[in-house]
């Protein structure tokens, strides 16, 4: 069996090993990380075989970490991710360059297609009719995005969204609300097998799918790292936020929303950003915690995108795509049937 994790910001983990009896068995670590003293690579390997095949994640970093001298040194990787390679080798994961990728940056839809169009193109890909896609969302509305697990009066003031025109949806995937004004704002969508991100936990698949968006951001002098659980932010601030579904068709549903240029004082005016949450990221204004790609690049959001997609396709091979007419029909009535509803929006009132 073969598996490979390429660390974000790190360096790429291979390993090679056979099963016998539900043990490893000729386990073999490689990749293009950094290792000191050479012979630590041996105690890895033979820390790992003998392990039970079905050993989780956490039992596996664990083996790797005690069999390392007290002064060995770990650049580019870590037990951890020795472990995500091992646990995908045996899951028969799949990497980017497996899929014939498509990338849809069309027309602008209303907020409440969006959500629709994200479990419809997941499910499409899930199911096999669609080749995996990155999604440039287009919109020329205001709206609120609330998390599956939101509390619609706890999120947002509806007098103030009222008054700025912002009509509030709720999307399929937890985290938390994105407020989004047309222009303001960069989100894109992943859709992609579970097969891509088998063997990772949703902490490390969270940092696997935006690699690509965090090479793009450097490429435009931003120094841009990914904060866990599913920040990506700057030594000046925070430029967006991700959140995932997982679906039962077999896909995983990936997005994120980065801010190009945003209005602070109307975004505080329209959401409630609790105490609590503020003390947590350790500010007091969440106006200040956001500092967004416009400021930081002085770019156009349209060469901002060109970037992100140039940077993807030469990674991963993608080609443009559209949506299909059937897709919209399936969207439409998924907004008629759930995503428009009072049932849904307020489902955590």
């Amino acid at each position: 069996m073969h598996g490979e994790y390429k660390v974000p910001g790190g360096k790429l983990v291979v390993v090679d090993l056979n099963v016998v009896d539900n043990l490893i068995t000729d386990f073999r670590l490689a990749g293009d990380f950094f290792l000191e003293p050479d012979d630590a690579l041996e105690d890895i390997n033979a820390a790992v075989n003998g392990l039970a095949a079905d050993s989780d994640a956490a039992t596996i970093a664990a083996a790797v970490r005690a069999a390392l001298p007290p002064q060995a040194t770990l650049l580019g990787f870590s037990p951890e991710s020795v472990a995500v390679a091992i646990r995908r080798s045996l899951a028969h994961a799949s990497g980017w360059r497996d899929y014939e990728w498509q990338i849809i940056h069309t027309k602008a839809v209303p907020p409440v297609m969006q959500m629709a169009l994200d479990e419809v193109l997941a499910v499409e890909v899930g199911e096999g009719r669609r080749s995996p896609t990155l999604r440039i969302w287009e919109w020329n509305e205001p709206a609120v995005v609330i998390g599956s697990f939101q509390s619609l009066k706890n999120e947002v003031d509806p007098v103030n969204a009222e008054k700025h025109g912002f009509t509030v949806v709720r999307r399929v995937s937890g985290g938390g609300a994105m407020f989004m004004e047309a222009g303001s704002v960069i989100t894109y969508s992943i859709y992609a097998p579970t097969e891509l991100v088998h063997g990772m936990s949703f902490a490390d698949s969270y940092a696997f799918l935006d690699e690509w968006v965090i090479t793009a951001l450097k490429s435009l002098g931003i120094d841009a790292h990914y904060q866990p659980l599913n920040d990506i932010t700057s030594p000046t601030g925070k430029i967006g936020g991700a959140a995932q579904k997982r679906l039962g068709s077999g896909a995983v549903l990936h997005h994120v929303t980065m801010s190009y240029d945003m209005d602070g004082e109307k975004m505080v005016q329209v959401l409630r950003i609790g105490r609590e949450k503020l003390s947590d990221k350790g500010i007091t204004s969440a106006a200040k915690r956001v500092d967004p790609l416009r400021s930081q690049t002085g770019l156009s959001r349209a060469e901002i995108i060109d970037r992100m997609k140039q940077t993807f396709t030469s990674l991963y091979g993608a080609k443009p795509g559209d949506i299909t007419d059937e897709e919209y029909a399936k969207a439409a009535d998924l907004v008629e049937s759930k995503f428009s509803t009072d049932a849904w929006i307020g489902r955590v009132p």
